[in-house]
């Protein structure tokens, strides 16, 4: 099963007002495990930066006046996500400037029934907690130290290990797994295999009398039939 998490940095709060993606990654899971594989661009918003979303992820507007536009990204962003499910945290924020960036290259917008909000997982999860991404990090000790500024693909990769402590943890999974590769490691190498000593089943005769006693002090027990 193939998931990608996604996530955006923008010049502000609202697609309608004018502002745009500056910034936008992917991480892509593979049955819960990240597999290692990416999608990251900065993109030229053609527009100056407000200095209260510099102050976010620290992007300024020299830096962005270098990168592409949106047009000359998109078919590589659509084909990395296929038609997998999205994992977005606060989906309707990102999604909206998503589709206004597709809308104006008359593209169709992201279906909305093949994504998962973790901020509505969360809650479902935890009513009445906070379900910022930093709130979850730090409820699942994720390490959060080296997050100074925002960034879209340094928040999808911990968005998707916030995701996958939601869906049942990571833990089990892993040492499941890692247990199971070393046995088969070991098998495959004819290594040797623990040996323990038979366990003695028959009573001896001292367990026998305790256990006699024992049902004298019941009522009509079915070990006496």
């Amino acid at each position: 099963m193939r998931e990608v998490v996604l996530d955006t940095e923008t010049t502000g709060l609202d697609p309608g007002a004018g502002h745009r993606i500056v910034d936008i990654g992917c991480v892509e899971l593979a049955h819960h495990m990240a597999t290692g594989r990416t999608f990251q661009r900065y993109l030229n918003p053609e527009k100056e930066m407000p200095q209260e979303a510099l102050a976010i992820h620290g992007l300024s507007d020299e830096f962005l006046a270098g990168q592409p536009l949106f047009a000359e990204m998109v078919d590589d962003f659509l084909e990395f996500l296929g038609e997998s499910p999205l994992v977005i945290h606060n989906a309707d924020f990102d999604l909206g400037f998503i589709d206004t960036e597709l809308a104006r290259l008359g593209r169709p917008p992201l279906p909305r029934q093949r994504v998962v909000d973790t901020v509505r997982l969360a809650r479902s999860k935890f009513p009445g907690a906070q379900a910022s991404l930093d709130a979850l990090c730090k409820r699942f000790r994720i390490e959060l130290a080296e997050r100074t500024l925002h960034g879209a693909l340094k928040d999808c990769r911990l968005l998707a290990d916030v995701y996958l402590e939601l869906v049942g943890g990571r833990q089990a999974d892993l040492q499941l797994a890692a247990n199971a590769a070393a046995a088969g490691d070991q098998a495959a190498a004819g290594g040797p295999e623990t040996v323990r000593p038979p366990r003695p089943h028959v009573p001896t005769p001292e367990e026998e009398e305790a256990h006699a006693r024992f049902l004298k002090k019941l009522d009509s027990p079915i070990w006496s039939a």
